[in-house]
């Protein structure tokens, strides 16, 4: 993980630093700023590689940002572009593009190499995540992003809810998992946003499986958001899935655990950590918080995981 901010320059010399070295020499972009402006100017980032893939996220006060046809000639890219504003929100506009206007929480696509404009919509200016794929390593055969102007991620659509999901899986990552076990969730983001631009075809072998990825990744996130639920079952979440419980489990088939493995695991790592930070917890009232239907099957399945009794492990992690 790389991070930098404008706390390391002298603060008349911060917006000419951001805009020739970090603005131009990092994002390949044009940065203007009013003079009477440029002293209060403040910006950071960090960048974090997930494979060939990059992970950047930015925040900075209001200024102007053109990626013009000089820049891309500059500093070529050639990736695809998935990017999530985390604050206020941003105009885009261009030559070639319908203006529109992302806020807190949209997710928008592009190619990199195509010009545009953007400003903050409001005065705590820019916050966002974009990841950067290399297009070399997602692009079917016979497939061009030569058109693919940014444009926002529709809400309504579902596969903005699985662009979503693995987009957290890669920002959620450790850095070990990142710098080895990320691409095949990069692979299917990646191809998430190209079936949602057109580019690629949804019952194509390669957005099957990203779709499959998908899937996955959304199911263990809705198994975590019902954990309490006793009733917590494969018809729940393949329900809120949209798919049928054979499809669920043909999911989990190719993991190295099952569904219901999949649930246990997952108890058993909340309460876990509910001993470990909640001391004043009863040993019950951590059993039914983690969604287990009975104090015996608790027990029966800590014991098995951890060799002792949930008691003996919180003495030991106390």
């Amino acid at each position: 993980m790389h991070t930098w901010s404008t706390d390391q320059v002298d603060p008349k010399d911060r917006f000419d630093y951001w805009r020739e070295v970090r603005a131009k020499g990092l994002f390949g972009v044009t940065a203007e700023l009013e003079a009477d402006r440029r002293r209060d100017f403040f910006g950071e980032f960090s960048l974090r590689k997930l494979g060939d893939a990059g992970l950047v996220e930015l925040r900075a006060s209001p200024y102007r940002v053109e990626r013009r046809t000089g820049d891309i000639a500059d500093a070529a890219s050639d990736s695809l572009c998935i990017y999530q504003q985390l604050g206020g929100g941003g105009w885009f506009g261009g030559a070639r593009l319908d203006e529109f206007a992302v806020r807190d929480g949209m997710f928008a696509t592009s190619y990199s190499d195509l010009p545009y404009r953007t400003v903050p919509l409001h005065d705590d200016g820019f916050h966002l995540r974009i990841i950067k794929v290399p297009v070399a390593n997602i692009v079917p055969p016979g497939a061009e992003l030569g058109e693919l102007v940014p444009r926002p991620v529709q809400d309504e659509t579902a596969l903005r809810t699985l662009l979503e999901s693995c987009f957290r899986d890669l920002i959620e990552s450790s850095d070990a998992i990142a710098a080895a076990g990320t691409a095949p969730t990069v692979q299917a983001l990646a191809h998430i946003a190209l079936i949602e631009r057109g580019i690629m075809r949804p019952k194509s072998r390669l957005a099957q499986q990203a779709l499959r990825t998908a899937h996955l990744s959304l199911a263990r996130r809705l198994i975590r958001r019902h954990l309490a639920r006793a009733a917590l079952s494969p018809t729940l979440i393949a329900g809120l899935l949209g798919i049928s419980v054979r499809h669920l489990h043909i999911l989990f088939e190719g993991t190295e655990m099952s569904f219901s493995e999949t649930v246990t695991a997952l108890r058993l790592e909340q309460s876990r950590r509910l001993l470990r930070e909640q001391p004043r917890q009863t040993i019950a009232e951590v059993a039914f918080a983690c969604g287990f239907e009975s104090l015996a099957t608790f027990y029966r399945l800590f014991n098995a995981s951890e060799s002792m009794t949930p008691g003996d492990y919180r003495a030991q992690t106390a």
